[in-house]
């Protein structure tokens, strides 16, 4: 099963190909995505992306994920979060959003099986 590719970003906006939702900030696996709620985990600008916001993303067998920061790279994505996706033997990826869509999108179109969590405005 292949990473869909990211279709469309833009402020507050994106859309992955093959399915109907908009999402504001979303997850992404090899065969499927969803909204990246962030209430789920508590997670906010600071101290940013938890380990918990990318379990689900590495039990669908990743190797590498890239994570999104925002437009203006807001979010934050503290050492123990790198760590964690280290430990757990995954390549990641830390850039500004746009950045990131077009590097997910290259490793995607590569066949990598990449995942990634991506915040699409500040």
């Amino acid at each position: 099963m292949s990473s869909p590719e990211i279709a469309s970003l833009s402020w507050g906006q994106m859309k992955v190909k093959g399915c109907s939702t908009t999402y504001k900030d979303c997850k992404v696996w090899p065969g499927g995505s969803r909204t990246w709620d962030w209430r789920e985990t508590g997670t906010d600008h600071s101290p940013g992306v938890q380990p918990a916001d990318l379990e689900e993303v590495v039990k669908k067998g990743v190797k590498t994920v890239v994570i999104g920061r925002g437009m203006s790279e807001a979010l934050q994505v503290p050492a123990s979060t790198v760590d964690y996706l280290k430990k757990n033997g995954i390549e990641v990826l830390v850039l500004q959003t746009e950045k990131a869509v077009a590097e997910y999108n290259a490793l995607a179109a590569q066949g990598v099986r990449v995942g990634g969590v991506f915040h699409s405005t500040c």
